[in-house]
């Protein structure tokens, strides 16, 4: 059966009960030209474990645009970058409408069949796997909807096509149900007026202003989901885990070991931490009491990790105190070191608190730029801002093997991108690769990456237009009560009720992350943390101008540019037949040349000055030689005689003699076995033609 919905400027069309039927919900989902496929799978039986066993993927396929998959295998392979962050997307925004107690092993699969050039597959496909899951036997309350905020001259755009979006100021993508935000990705869009770069940071005010339109966008839109798809919802027999209660467990711990338990809980590292409240553990079963009532070591373990999420909860609530002493607006001591590796183009040790985070900074010519294939783009795009984030076990005291990146890796080195791509020139000459190992962690290493990236760029040379910082906040609600806490470290992110990393200059926000656990957040609640971000960013900014007025750039290891321009027309020249005339000025001078054809424009790296100035040299006497030659080839030297004798200047001077004009354009080449003494540019000579060949006349001194 067909379904046709007109909301949020898009007009969709779902298909339900007609492919994927054995899957616990299917949907085809059609808008403009594009379609895709979502899935929802279950198993039947329930996992052991205390956990949501939930699998997103998302899946391009090469032929929903008329593409063959490039490379040695012509098939699709593991996903790419986009892929995996557009999974994620799709697992924030989906994941907490899962009922408590729910552990089937759980797929949503989104498989895109066709494209469209202007339609948003990011908003479709999420959208698409929120039907499919509602129209399952999954009892979520309603579907999801995602909406995406664009700006173009300083108006609001709800939902713009990819063109307006390539246009736009901002790239906000909100995720809701009904009233309830759940996830927020925004990044500000530079842009040049005037060969000025511009970072369009959005103020506090403005992205309150941004999210109220998205949140009204989303109602309507979870709306007209819930009203089509409702009737045809199948009926849920499902079972779910019962959480014990330990309400014995829970009391005998807080009267008997509520000091030892505080004690753990202001064990600032999380490693030290889950130590102390596993020995804990360990004497509780030692106990008469544990061994009468039947305590298992691993229920001793939940009860007292929900005491201890009570305890710290309760902390801040009441006292306004945090497990490390801070107080709720407290940003943790920071320490910054610039430059502390010799080879590297640019380096900084970033610390926060216990989150470290070492962020390298390589500069490279356009053949190291990042190709990547967009599915709705004709031509592989060409990214040269790059920023990897590596998180290996020993940031976090655990012997784990160091693997390929996660998605969530993925997903924290795509956030500093965000925020620190608008602060450098689109038209700066290198190519810019941004490497974080985080070394370190408590807290919020996406958001050191930012800050450490910033500096980073700044010791390697880069002339940023402004420094970037990130903080991460967090809320606690309990009853009417809440808290807003800043730079929350990981014992506050994983008991508390938002996640919330906020970066910007000191003008306004270029990046922003929210994954909220509790449902809906109010507007008041929203600003307030906005703007105490604001003050934690300032206070960070103060920091790093600090540290970057006393970088001192390693100018030796950086490499060397030279940019020039020439006809385009002379671009073959430099290319020779084949490539070989630019190959052998690369191998001979050892630099990396890359050319603009439209511009004319001509790139040489290297590091060595000198042999990239001789490199430009030769270039430009190549051109020279060419052009002369080809000038000369075009001259009519029929009138001329062998023997005739001219007073002549000399035109141009060669390794192999000096080229005299003649008469009516035509010059003729004197040979350097016959010239006696040294002759320069614009000297006159007499001479006599000796030899008239192939085009070419040939000169005697007289």
């Amino acid at each position: 059966m067909q379904h046709e919905i007109n909301v949020n400027n898009h007009i969709e069309f779902f298909d339900t009960d007609k492919v994927a039927k054995q899957a616990a919900g299917a949907v085809l989902m059609r808008e403009k030209n594009a379609v895709v496929l979502a899935t929802v799978a279950r198993e039947d039986k329930m996992v052991e474990e205390d956990f949501l066993p939930l699998t997103v993927q998302y899946i391009e396929k090469a032929y929903a645009a008329g593409k063959i998959p490039g490379g040695y295998i012509k098939r699709e392979t593991k996903p790419g970058d986009n892929e995996t962050l557009s999974a994620r997307i799709i697992d924030r925004s989906l994941r907490p409408l899962f009922p408590k107690g729910y552990a089937y092993p759980t797929q949503i699969v989104v498989m895109v069949l066709s494209v469209d050039s202007e339609v948003d597959l990011q908003v479709m496909s999420l959208n698409a796997a929120s039907v499919a899951l509602y129209l399952s036997d999954i009892p979520i309350k309603a579907p999801v909807c995602g909406v995406r905020i664009g700006r173009i001259d300083n108006e609001f755009i709800l939902n713009p096509s990819n063109s307006e979006l390539k246009n736009s100021t901002l790239d906000l993508y909100v995720a809701g149900v009904k009233d309830e935000l759940l996830m927020i990705e925004m990044r500000a869009l530079a842009n040049k007026k005037d060969d000025l770069h511009f970072i369009n940071e959005l103020s506090e005010d403005d992205t309150l202003r941004a999210l109220e339109l998205a949140s009204s966008a989303i109602l309507k839109g979870s709306n007209e989901y819930e009203k089509t798809f409702a009737a045809y919802r199948k009926i849920s027999n499902l079972k779910y885990k019962i959480e014990n209660s330990y309400d014995e467990l829970a009391g005998f711990i807080k009267n008997s070991y509520l000091v030892k338990l505080k004690i753990a809980i202001n064990q600032m590292a999380k490693s030290e931490r889950a130590s102390e409240i596993s020995k804990i553990a360990e004497e509780i079963s030692q106990e008469s009491i544990a061994t009468e009532k039947g305590w298992l070591l691993e229920d001793i373990e939940k009860a007292l990790h929900l005491c201890k999420r009570e305890l710290v909860r309760e902390q801040i609530i009441k006292e306004e105190k945090r497990a490390d002493g801070r107080g709720l607006k407290e940003v943790r001591k920071i320490d910054i070191e610039t430059n502390i590796l010799p080879s590297a183009h640019g380096s900084c040790l970033f610390t926060r608190g216990q989150t470290q985070a070492l962020v390298v900074a390589t500069l490279g010519n356009d053949n190291d730029a990042q190709m990547s294939d967009i599915l709705t783009e004709k031509t592989p795009i060409c990214e040269k801002f790059m920023v990897n984030y590596n998180f290996p076990g020993f940031s976090v005291g655990e012997a784990t093997p160091i693997k390929a990146p996660g998605r969530r890796e993925l997903g924290h080195g795509n956030l500093a991108k965000r925020a620190l791509q608008p602060s450098v020139d689109e038209g700066y000459a290198h190519t810019i690769r941004l490497v974080s190992e985080i070394l370190e962690s408590n807290g919020s290493s996406s958001m050191a990456t930012v800050c450490g990236g910033a500096l980073a760029l700044r010791a390697a040379g880069v002339p940023s237009v402004k420094l970037v910082a990130g903080v991460a906040m967090g809320l606690v609600f309990e009853e009417d009560k809440y808290a807003i806490l800043t730079d929350i470290m990981g014992l506050e992110d994983h008991d508390g009720d938002m996640d919330f990393k906020v970066a910007g200059s000191l003008e306004g926000i270029t990046a922003l992350q929210m994954d909220i656990k509790l449902g809906g957040i109010e507007q008041k609640v929203l600003k307030e943390a906005l703007y105490q971000a604001r003050e934690a960013r300032e206070y960070i900014l103060n920091i790093m101008q600090e540290a970057s007025e006393k970088i001192v750039v390693n100018t030796e290891v950086l490499p060397k540019l030279e940019i020039f321009n020439i006809d385009p027309n002379k671009i073959p020249d430099i290319i020779g037949q084949g490539g070989k005339t630019i190959k052998e000025i690369i191998d001979k001078f050892e630099v990396c040349i890359d050319l603009d054809r439209d511009k004319g424009e001509v790139k040489i790296t290297g590091s060595n000055q000198e042999l990239i100035n001789q490199s430009k040299e030769f270039i430009l006497n190549l051109i020279h030689t060419k052009s002369f030659n080809k000038k000369r080839e075009k001259k009519d030297i029929s009138k001329f005689e062998i023997g005739e004798e001219f007073i002549g200047k000399v035109q141009k001077v060669v390794d192999f003699g000096v080229f005299v004009e003649l008469r009516d354009g035509v010059d003729g080449l004197l040979h350097s076995s016959k010239i006696k003494e040294k002759l320069d540019l614009g000297d006159e000579i007499k001479v006599k033609i000796a030899d008239i060949k192939n085009g070419k006349v040939s000169l005697d001194l007289v």
